[in-house]
């Protein structure tokens, strides 16, 4: 760093400008008495507190210094200072004025002269420079201090604005701010899987000797590894996220952004930070010294750091941080559809994974059929490689595709909802025979309010040019049954799943012009002020059922 020696001896003549002012015994006014508070003030606003984190904020390119002496009395003493970078590296050093010291002790007693002072200011062979260091590592300097001796420290960011812990301490016999580190402070990396990275290192000391008020936390991320906690939580809030206190690492009761998630399970609190550059967890296992990450991405690197934390003081200390890749994701399991087969296929929607289907064209013209049976899923097909389909299906869909023979058609599906759903999947080169019966415009059943009664309601449905065989069913449910009934329906099940008593009738119908092709029925029998769930069937030539749209109708009351 370079040093001007008039910064470092402008606060020691100001301190002693306040000695000499203090040891005066005779009145002074109003003037000078805030005279001798400022400087007396100045001088102390620079001194560094003992046995304490103190946290200073670096403006760019602006050094800052602060100073230390020891207490009186005291002829050798050992000290230690510890500076945390939490962002850029940063640059600083320790400087020693040799003689200052016992200076302002005669100063502040009165026993002074002119000559002293004037050999104390003319004296600048007397200040060394003890250490310096640059870099954003965690550092630690560990020194022999005499009470004659004026220490100043000297901190310089030059690449931009930033702030930076330092805790001094004299009492190395209490025990230290921070926890201590093992010999070998490496995480070891002892399995990776898809979606898992296992990792284990060393006891720090500390939890040994005070369990209950030491715990670990695991950091991890996909950009970097961090050297310290303070930097940690600096790179979080500057992406854009919100970070509590590092205390909520302590599992103190602070609420939480809305960028973030926390999960307490099994003693462990997770907090996953959210951003746009990514994610960042921060999860706290108390004393394990082994833990598997869970819900990772495959075959991506991820940097894993462990602080050991003391839960009074919240002061941590960093491990050497280590980074993993995950496995990649095995290929999916691809099932061979067959020509005019049907399948059925339930996907996880929790996993949110495609199910692939696989078809090697037998002619040049097919088409894929799917039916929803339950949730919203989504299709894609390709063919060679290239997408030539891709929606979310509902209901009944067909897609009808041209290519060459041979040609290797991909099916992909995906539930689009985080519980399970499912679908029926067919592919048939003979059009002539569908699968599906031939479908009116809506699948909807419609009631009519003003010809329900206590004992009957009647309901419409549309039909098509072909005559098709319709069966109706109905169901009585309870009022908090309608919500559970509708969302659990299973659209592509048959009648021959439910009880022969729900059955009310069988009809055949059809209509050549499609504007008369609607039938109704009323259904009689019923009790009064009861709800209903009402259901249609359509036969086709294959036998395969689809069903209508269930509808809820309550009878009246009173008639």
């Amino acid at each position: 760093l370079k040093m001007s020696w008039f910064w470092f001896y402008l606060p020691l003549r100001l301190l002693m400008a306040a000695c000499l002012c203090r040891s005066i015994k005779a009145p002074t006014t109003s003037s000078q008495q805030r005279f001798k508070t400022d400087l007396f003030n100045f001088y102390h606003s620079l001194i560094l507190a003992d046995g304490r984190e103190t946290t200073i904020h670096l403006l760019k390119d602006i050094p800052k210094r602060y100073y230390f002496v020891l207490e009186e009395g005291r002829a050798l003493a050992p000290f230690t200072i510890t500076v945390t970078p939490c962002d850029v590296p940063i640059e600083w050093s320790i400087l020693v004025h040799k003689a200052s010291a016992s200076f302002l002790g005669k100063a502040a007693r009165g026993d002074h002269d002119t000559q002293e002072v004037s050999k104390s200011q003319k004296a600048p062979n007397m200040v060394s420079t003890i250490f310096n260091y640059k870099g954003n590592s965690v550092e630690t300097y560990m020194g022999m201090s005499s009470h004659s001796a004026l220490y100043m420290l000297e901190f310089l960011s030059t690449e931009r604005d930033t702030h930076i812990t330092v805790y001094l301490t004299t009492d190395t016999t209490s025990g230290n701010l921070y926890p201590e580190l093992p010999m070998d402070p490496r995480i070891d990396v002892i399995g990776i899987g898809h979606t898992t990275v296992t990792l284990t290192w060393k006891h720090s000391p500390s939890v040994l000797q005070h369990r209950e008020n030491i715990q670990y936390c695991l950091l991890v991320n996909e950009k970097h590894n961090y050297k310290s906690l303070c930097a940690a939580e600096t790179a979080i809030r500057s992406s854009g996220m919100k970070l509590p206190p590092t205390l909520t690492l302590s599992l103190s009761p602070y609420l939480l952004e809305p960028q973030q998630v926390m999960i307490l399970s099994n003693s462990e609190l997770s907090i996953i930070n959210k951003a746009s550059s990514g994610e960042v967890r921060q999860i706290c296992m108390g004393t394990k010294n082994t833990y598997t990450v869970p819900n990772l991405s495959p075959s991506t690197q991820y940097y894993f750091d462990v602080f050991v934390v003391n839960l009074l003081t919240n002061a941590s200390a960093a491990y050497t941080g280590t980074f993993a890749r995950t496995l990649e994701e095995p290929e999916p399991k691809v099932t061979e559809l067959k020509d005019g087969k049907v399948i059925q296929v339930v996907l996880d929607g929790k996993k949110q994974k495609f199910y692939s289907l696989q078809y090697q064209a037998r002619h040049k013209k097919m088409q894929f059929t799917f039916q929803l049976c339950h949730g919203q899923v989504q299709v894609h097909i390709t063919k060679n490689g290239k997408i030539v389909a891709s929606e979310n299906i509902s209901g009944l869909r067909y897609f009808s595709v041209k290519g060459k023979l041979l040609d290797t058609y991909l099916v992909q599906l995906r539930s689009t909802e985080e519980s399970n759903s499912s679908v029926r999947v067919q592919v048939s080169s003979h059009f002539h025979k569908p699968l599906f019966p031939l479908l009116p415009d809506s699948l909807k059943i419609k009631s009519f309010s003003k010809l329900r009664t206590c004992k009957s309601v009647t309901i419409a449905w549309l039909g098509t040019q072909e005559e098709s065989k319709y069966c109706v069913y109905k169901k009585r449910i309870e009022e908090d049954q309608v919500w559970t009934e509708l969302q659990s329906v299973d659209r592509c099940s048959g009648p021959q799943s439910r009880p022969k008593s729900e059955k009310v009738l069988c009809k055949y119908f059809y209509d050549t012009n499609l504007q008369r092709a609607v039938t109704t029925e009323t259904i009689k029998g019923l009790d009064a002020g009861t709800l209903y769930l009402f259901d249609v069937y359509l036969f086709g030539p294959s036998g395969i059922p689809v069903r209508y749209h269930s509808k809820v109708v309550k009878t009246r009351k009173k008639c």
